[in-house]
């Protein structure tokens, strides 16, 4: 028996690192996994390797998202998890931020995990039942000087998923946020000041693995975790204890 046996999954930003470690995962434990990125030569290749279904979708993109849940909904008839785990990194203080880096990040980071939750929520609510994930940062639980933009719509991806989990309660949907702390992904390598400078600050002094937040998104996604909601899980090493 797998953790995720008859359930229909949605993975965003699923071509490489966090993402694809997700939707490995998520198959190997039972579920039907639909990939979405704008990568597409490696969500191809990724869903070829674990078995999933691979499709283009721009997070920002409305239309995009209303087709692709109707495509899910049409062949499989349910969609049961999605995680809103695509996103993007710029670094610059608020001061140096130009408008259109901060427009870019927003409808990435902020708009396309509204969009996500909003065109799940009705198949779900029909359902009775479904678990939602955004995958924030923790840069949403403190300042994040340096990355303005970042930080700020990691805070809204943390707000969003506190009220929609009360929206949404009544309806058996569970909306939580997972904050990574310093993971080793590509993103990392954007990181001001590089990452064994913020490794040496981290009590467990390293890195975690994209498999370490695939596991409590896993977690997140099954009903193990079925009186959870509306909460964050942190994933930092202890870095947002110091």
């Amino acid at each position: 028996m797998g953790r995720l046996d008859d359930k229909i999954c949605l993975i965003t930003g699923a071509a490489r690192g966090q993402g694809a470690a997700e939707a490995e995962l998520f198959a190997a434990e039972g579920g039907t996994v639909w990939l979405a990125d704008v990568l597409d030569a490696e969500g191809e290749t990724t869903a070829s390797r674990v078995g999933g279904t691979y499709r283009h979708l721009d997070v920002a993109d409305e239309a995009g998202w209303q087709q692709l849940v109707d495509e899910i909904l049409n062949r499989d008839g349910q969609i049961d998890v999605l995680v809103n785990n695509a996103g993007i990194f710029r670094s610059n203080r608020m001061l140096d931020t130009p408008l259109n880096e901060f427009d870019l990040v927003m409808n990435i980071n902020c708009k396309g995990v509204f969009l996500g939750m909003r065109t799940v929520a009705g198949p779900m609510r029909e359902a009775g039942s479904g678990s939602i994930v955004n995958i924030s940062s923790l840069a949403g639980m403190q300042g994040a000087a340096g990355a303005f933009a970042y930080g700020t719509s990691k805070w809204a991806v943390r707000g969003m998923t506190k009220t929609a989990a009360v929206e949404l309660a009544r309806r058996g949907i569970r909306v939580n946020s997972i904050h990574p702390g310093l993971i080793a992904t590509e993103m990392a390598d954007q990181l001001p000041g590089g990452v064994e400078r913020m490794q040496r600050g981290i009590p467990l002094g390293r890195s975690a693995t994209a498999d370490e937040v695939a596991r409590l998104a896993l977690f997140l996604a099954s009903d193990e975790s079925s009186y959870s909601t509306g909460s964050e899980f942190i994933v930092d090493g202890g870095l947002n204890a110091v």
